[in-house]
């Protein structure tokens, strides 16, 4: 099939094509896959296109991406249904058009990676309560939210108002609710365990969290969460554990895009030569946090 769309490159003649690297090659693939989110592509297909077999398409494109070619295309998929229920179309019309071909598929998927029904979802999460709650804690001001599935916001902030607005644009649609103790006892607990935390070294309090992000970043998220206080990993020894020892730059981007501070321990992810690198709420607040964890660790 795709042979006759694309120039294809004989695999034999893959070293010899030094012209055309194989990192360029991937690249091409990529937008290849890009423009044909809603087709059947097998390996042999994908390969054909840019001169590989099949096991190797597979192979090269997971280390360059992080991600196999078929959950690339599925996230396009799944971007395109969005971006189709947004534009008011019905959920069996997005599922459809967006190429899953059947509602069981895309019901699953789509729990999975926005933590809400697809026609909620569509909504921009019109029919969710979020509940949030803003308060000054041991690292400056803290704004903590949570569905009735854990917390799926928490991030520190200058200023309240700004704070808001970022989880407005988050869940567009959603109810938000200002959190008061005798309504939301749960959340207000937590932020409080948070605080004393960071302010008194007691372990970091065990909440439920309501995780969303592209399957690769869940990973990722998941796997911080067994990083233990006091210990720091690299980004490479991170991609290794993941057993995606070629994407570290994928995996320090799902750090960076980490909503959850503190309780996704993002900030125990170091260079490989033991410099900071970022963190998302600033490199002071990342020392303070790592100071903090070492001391109690060594007592």
């Amino acid at each position: 099939m795709a042979s006759s769309r694309t120039p294809m490159l004989d695999d034999r003649d893959s070293e010899a094509e030094s012209s055309i690297p194989v990192a360029d090659r991937m690249v091409a693939l990529a937008r290849f896959i890009e423009s044909r989110p809603d087709e059947a592509l097998s390996l042999a297909d994908l390969g054909a296109v840019v001169g590989l077999s099949p096991s190797r398409v597979q192979r090269v494109f997971k280390e360059a991406f992080g991600v196999s070619p078929k959950a690339y295309q599925d996230a396009l998929r799944l971007a395109h249904y969005k971006k189709g229920l947004r534009k008011g179309q019905t959920v069996t019309d997005a599922i459809y058009e967006a190429g899953f071909g059947s509602v069981s598929r895309v019901y699953g998927k789509a729990d999975r990676q926005v933590g809400m029904p697809p026609s909620r979802y569509g909504k921009g999460g019109e029919g969710e309560t979020i509940t949030y709650a803003c308060r000054q804690t041991a690292l400056g001001l803290l704004m903590m939210a949570a569905t009735d599935q854990g917390v799926c916001f928490a991030e520190f902030g200058d200023d309240e108002a700004a704070l808001q607005e970022q989880l407005q644009r988050e869940f567009p649609k959603a109810r938000l609710v200002p959190s008061e103790a005798k309504a939301s006892p749960d959340l207000d607990a937590w932020i409080a365990a948070l605080d004393e935390h960071l302010s008194q070294n007691t372990p970091r309090p065990d909440v439920p969290l309501d995780i969303r992000g592209t399957a690769f970043q869940t990973r990722v998220w998941k796997l911080l969460l067994s990083v233990r206080e006091g210990e720091v990993v690299s980004y490479t020894e991170l991609a290794k554990r993941l057993g995606e020892p070629r994407a570290v730059r994928a995996v320090a981007s799902a750090c960076g895009r980490n909503r959850i501070a503190v309780l996704i321990p993002c900030h125990r992810v170091l260079r490989s030569d033991g410099s900071l690198g970022g963190y998302r709420w600033g490199l002071d607040r990342k020392q303070q946090l790592l100071e903090k964890e070492r001391s109690a660790s060594a007592e």
